[in-house]
């Protein structure tokens, strides 16, 4: 199977929004963001885009981290905490998995372990596994 903390690597989006895959395993993952002034909205609290991509990368990879492409299909988010500097640290786990359905929480946290957002994600888990996506990406790469 693919390393997911390199496939997650082609998200480059989380990448441009200086977030990093910290920790990946069957049902879980941890994603981490330093809040800059690129993350601050114009009240300069965290842009809830930014708590929400950090959430949505742990979300994605805890979905797809058994190896079968997993993509969403609802999610909702709700901020309960303003964070304005330090580490913002995303930890997904998934409550609930089918052949077809992963249901993840995300909860995001701040540097005191405070509650800033909670995050609840639906993906649908399709056929493919992630080692023939990144094939048929790299055949078509070629071609």
């Amino acid at each position: 199977m693919a390393d997911l903390k390199e496939f997650f690597k082609r998200d480059r989006y989380a990448a441009l929004s200086d977030i990093e895959l910290v920790e990946v395993k069957p049902g879980y993952a941890r994603t981490t963001m330093r809040l800059a002034e690129k993350h601050l909205n114009g009240v300069n609290t965290a842009q809830g885009g930014a708590i929400f991509t950090l959430a949505d990368l742990a979300f994605a990879a805890a979905c797809n981290s058994h190896g079968t492409v997993a993509v969403a299909i609802n999610v909702s988010i709700s901020f309960l905490k303003a964070a304005t500097k330090g580490v913002l640290t995303a930890e997904a786990k998934e409550v609930s998995k089918s052949s077809r359905l992963s249901s993840v929480t995300v909860e995001v946290r701040d540097e005191a372990g405070d509650l800033v957002s909670l995050f609840q994600g639906m993906a649908f888990r399709k056929n493919d596994s992630i080692d023939e996506f990144l094939a048929k990406a790299a055949a078509g790469a070629k071609a």
